[in-house]
């Protein structure tokens, strides 16, 4: 068996470790998550990141984050610095997108009203911004629509069509929502309306009757682009729409509108909507972000201000600080804020917008909070169920998913929760188990009146005399799944890494290897032995830690919402004893300066030395 090397390269990290070592890193097998922790890297993977290292000139701590994400030495040059121009397909490939690009076209050389309706996530407020806005520089700027989440819920429904109609709309697009919107889409029909359709959910074989219909993930598309999110695709529709305008002779003698000024809001989209960032999704965040640095969306830049985010936005401040942020509008308060935010062109308007959604924020996790502390207490009784599903009266349909989120992140398991509101219930799986494909069972045994998803995420609703019954279900039909992948589970650390060599310098480095996000995972770094020099409760729910190697050398870090859950309690238990602990690198600008936090995910007690 070969030992864990303690060789330091020359950014101040060890190794090599392999993953195809017998002996899991540092000896944990079961951390305070209950995760063994492993290196990313097997043999061969180790091999590509020196071959890296040595070909491309790159430091070993870079080169080793390179070839844990899957990429060969040929792909390297391209991997860190994904090119648009490279990336971008002709949109003609996706089913029926030349179809949708006329009929727009048509649409805003004839004037007419175009209404849109959205979904009230990130996505679908991305999606609309981008229309919105480039219809907006046309001259023809559309009436927007995003459905109450609680009143009218997901997708095109009767209430947006009505709506839309009688504003004088003449062409429907739904953006990110529609691909399932059979009756909606019939009756819009029924008043002489066109609908073209922009969407990337899981489509049915049998399909709403529109002009264009266009998903990368509907049956008969092969474009291979069913990774995109909504807004990824919808960008692409403008593509085509500005390709189509100026193949009509719409520009000449005139400057075409700036697509790549747009891309602020495809990183957006993209980064919340979880998607995959490899391929195209990497070029759209990638030079997203360097648009969005720019501050030219005034309601992007609003809302940053809010947040209270300080220098340079990455992936990661999209997704926690941002995509809140807006979704709290469709959670608890007016659905249409996000959108609106981020298609205004007033820094007043923007300033107003961004304050208010700021403020449905704190309420929304207060409410959390509440409805998370009643499920928490719920799980107790459940004992180690495979699946936990809970139900409390009294919670907002608006925070169930993120009850269940938090619920999967505590437990490790499968989590569903249910408002007793109106039966409304949105569950988060684990790696490995597909939820919604057993929701979709549910329905089809009798369990729930409605439902539906992906393998890590679902919506459904539910009787609340059915809801013993879908649990007994579920865990039946998932048990075998969940304990398979509980098993497995583990913590890929990239590399291993003390207090000292955690230093901006070396933090820049590795962000050359980002955007990090789904399908590229942000690098994870394991600190052994180092003592807990200080922990307490920040904001209610975080818990703010420093820790100290053997050389004395200091390390900030935080553990967001950890404060009751298992991570939390031993981190503030810990105070002055000697942890390893594992977490995310990133700097925090403040005042001038740079400062590195590590972002804690795990921590683990030494174990015993052995006497061989």
């Amino acid at each position: 068996m070969e030992a864990i090397a303690a060789k330091q390269d020359r950014t101040g990290a060890s190794g090599p470790f392999r993953a195809d070592d017998e002996r899991p890193l540092f000896d944990v097998t079961a951390s305070v998550t209950g995760k063994r922790w492993r290196a990313r890297l097997d043999a061969a993977g180790e091999a590509t990141a020196l071959a890296i290292a040595q070909r491309h000139g790159l430091p070993d701590v870079v080169a080793r984050v390179v070839a844990g994400r899957g990429i060969g030495v040929d792909a390297v040059e391209a991997f860190l610095a994904p090119s648009l121009r490279t990336a971008l397909p002709d949109p003609s490939v996706l089913t029926d997108m030349d179809r949708a690009a006329i009929r727009l076209a048509d649409a805003v050389e004839r004037g007419e009203p175009i209404g849109i309706v959205a979904d009230y996530d990130v996505d679908g407020a991305s999606s609309a911004a981008i229309l919105d806005r480039y219809l907006g520089l046309l001259g023809r700027r559309p009436r927007v629509h995003v459905p109450d989440r609680i009143a009218e819920g997901y997708g095109v429904g009767l209430v947006a069509v009505d709506t839309l109609a009688e504003a004088g709309a003449r062409l429907i697009v739904a953006v990110d929502c529609g691909t399932s919107s059979h009756v909606a889409l019939a009756h819009a029909a029924s008043l002489g309306l066109d609908v073209v359709v922009l969407d990337h959910h899981p489509a049915p074989t049998v399909l709403p009757a529109t002009v264009a219909l266009v998903n990368p993930n509907r049956q008969d598309d092969l474009s291979g682009l069913g990774h995109l999110c909504a807004a990824g695709v919808t960008f692409l529709a403008v593509v085509a729409l500005n390709r189509e305008l100026r193949r009509r002779g719409r520009f000449a003698g005139r400057r075409e509108p700036d697509l790549l000024a747009l891309l602020d809001l495809v990183a957006l989209g993209t980064v919340c909507d979880v998607v995959p960032l490899t391929g195209l999704n990497r070029a759209y965040v990638s030079r997203g972000l360097a648009v969005m640095r720019l501050r030219a969306n005034p309601g992007l830049a609003a809302l940053a201000d809010a947040a209270r985010l300080s220098g340079p936005p990455a992936a990661w401040h999209l997704g926690f600080l941002l995509g809140p942020r807006i979704n709290a509008g469709g959670r608890i308060g007016d659905s249409g804020l996000g959108a609106r935010l981020l298609a205004t062109d007033d820094p007043v308007d923007a300033g107003r917008i961004a304050a208010d959604l700021d403020t449905l924020n704190r309420i929304r996790q207060d409410v959390e909070a509440e409805a998370l502390a009643e499920a928490d207490a719920m799980t107790l009784t459940l004992g180690d169920d495979p699946v936990v599903v809970v139900a409390g009266a009294r919670w907002h349909p608006g925070v169930v998913g993120l009850v269940a989120a938090r619920l999967k992140e505590r437990t490790g398991r499968p989590a569903i929760a249910i408002s007793g509101e109106n039966g409304a219930g949105s569950g988060r799986s684990i790696s490995g188990v597909d939820l919604g494909a057993a929701v979709t069972a549910a329905v089809e045994a009798g369990h729930l009146a409605k439902g539906g998803g992906h393998a890590m995420a679902a919506g459904l609703t539910v009787a609340a005399d059915r809801i013993d019954g879908l649990r007994t279900f579920l865990c039946e039909r998932l048990g075998p799944a969940v304990e398979a992948a509980r098993a497995s589970a583990g913590l890929s650390v990239d590399a291993t890494l003390s207090a000292a060599a955690a230093s901006p310098e070396l933090v820049e480095m590795i962000e050359k290897a980002g955007p990090f996000g789904a399908g590229c995972p942000e690098p994870l770094f394991a600190f052994s032995g180092h003592r807990i020099v200080d922990a307490l409760v920040v904001g209610g729910s975080h818990v703010k830690v420093a820790i100290a190697s053997g050389d004395g050398a200091r390390l900030e870090a935080i553990a967001f919402r950890a404060a009751e859950a298992p991570l939390g309690r031993a981190l503030l238990a810990a105070r002055g004893s000697v942890r390893h602990v594992a977490g995310t690198l990133g700097i925090d600008v403040w005042g001038g300066g740079r400062k590195v936090v590590l972002r804690l995910v795990d921590t683990a007690e030494p174990a015993i030395p052995r006497r061989d």
